[in-house]
């Protein structure tokens, strides 16, 4: 078979896609930056779907875009391989084994009783402690590497500090995307090849059109029913998730936690379970929307909520790939990106303190083991799984001391 140099050809099928991307969400592990390297190995090395200009170049769209970077590449590429039709595989093929798996967590975390039990809940939220920790200094180190940015993630601490979470994050978010733009740090350079795919002008304005008029109908919703408020709750949060999956978590927390919807407990446990399983970092939304007290909880609550929190970030690919190319050249846009980014970092450095680091860590004992799973994964560069395991251990350990 043949094909573009640069770009993938439509000679493929859904089922063929879907079964290229189940594989890789039963073995994806490690996170979306591991998860752009496992597709470049199935779909550019060993498939041929695209070259690597091509591929190089999608991944800058969607790390430019709020969302979940590696599923928007999934997307992406299915849509380029067998239209709409392989998109929807692509999504339904990389989520559902983790999305499947966490929801059975969140249907059966209550059995969890008893020491050994409580023991594997203390030791997950501990995990989240390491994990949350290693992706604020992976973070900072390439999205804050000078004093400006890095003032400005101090900044959006500040705000956190002082004014409502929900309010603080989007005007971090905001303030921070004037400051880049003030700064004027973006280069205008564009890296890889022209991105073709079969998305008009058209599908784009009707993408556009339905993710504002959902930012803007949902909170409405959500005055009037539970149901309009988790739909509300979860599409704001999957709306300014800018950095990498991590950023979820204050934004979930924020929405689930803070209005008694899940405990601080629930919350980690599922957070840090989200890490030991392959595919996208999002599908934390599955486990918390079946742990929900208010109804839909359950299985309808997973489903609600995976939908709520994927959704923006796939309208807003649509939205934006017809002009990606002229958008991805302006100095100011990529100015004002990356002051966004460096407001991303605090928000996720507030995170590490509360909820992660005061709800985990109740003594010495806690913080020595935090801090070994820390260096496992920093110094020895372990799989999060493998920490997440020890983690579970470890925690029973503690419970028997």
């Amino acid at each position: 078979m043949t094909h573009d140099p640069q770009i993938a050809s439509q000679g493929g099928s859904a089922a063929e896609v879907f079964g290229a991307f189940l594989k890789l969400g039963l073995t994806a592990f490690g996170g979306p930056i591991a998860h752009l390297g496992y597709f470049r190995e199935a779909f550019v090395a060993r498939r041929g779907w695209l070259s690597d200009a091509a591929y190089a170049d999608l991944v800058a769209l969607c790390q430019f875009l709020p969302g979940p970077a590696s599923s928007q590449v999934g997307v992406a590429l299915g849509v380029m391989r067998a239209g709409w039709l392989g998109g929807l595989a692509a999504f339904v093929g990389f989520t559902l084994p983790s999305a499947l798996i966490l929801l059975v967590l969140g249907l059966t975390a209550a059995n969890l009783t008893g020491p050994v039990g409580s023991g594997i809940l203390d030791g997950l939220k501990i995990a989240a402690v390491a994990i949350v920790a290693q992706a604020v200094l992976g973070m900072a180190r390439s999205l804050c590497p000078d004093r400006e940015r890095a003032a400005i993630a101090a900044g959006a601490v500040v705000l956190l500090a002082f004014l409502p979470p929900a309010l603080a994050m989007i005007g971090a978010i905001i303030l921070g995307g004037i400051l880049g733009l003030g700064l004027g740090r973006g280069t205008g350079s564009i890296l890889g090849q022209p991105l073709t795919i079969a998305v008009t002008k058209l599908h784009a304005g009707l993408a556009l059109a339905t993710f504002v008029l959902l930012f803007l109908g949902l909170p409405l919703l959500a005055s009037q029913s539970q149901t309009g408020a988790l739909l509300d709750g979860f599409y704001r949060a999957g709306t300014l998730v800018f950095g990498g999956g991590h950023v979820v978590l204050p934004l979930l927390q924020a929405e689930v936690v803070a209005p008694g919807w899940v405990t601080p407990d629930q919350f980690l446990m599922g957070y840090a379970a989200a890490q030991a399983v392959p595919g996208p970092l999002f599908t934390f939304a599955a486990y918390l929307g079946a742990v929900l007290g208010p109804e839909p909880n359950g299985v309808l609550g997973a489903a609600l909520a995976l939908t709520a929190l994927f959704l923006p970030g796939f309208l807003l690919l649509i939205a934006v790939l017809p002009y990606w190319e002229s958008l991805r050249a302006n100095r100011k846009t990529q100015a004002a990106m990356q002051g966004a980014n460096a407001a991303v970092v605090g928000i996720l450095g507030a995170a590490l303190y509360d909820p992660v680091f005061t709800s985990a860590i109740g003594g010495m004992p806690d913080f020595a083991l935090a801090l070994a799973l820390f260096v496992a994964l920093t110094a020895w560069k372990a799989p999060p799984w493998l920490v997440v395991l020890f983690a579970g251990l470890g925690g029973v350990l503690l419970a028997q001391l």
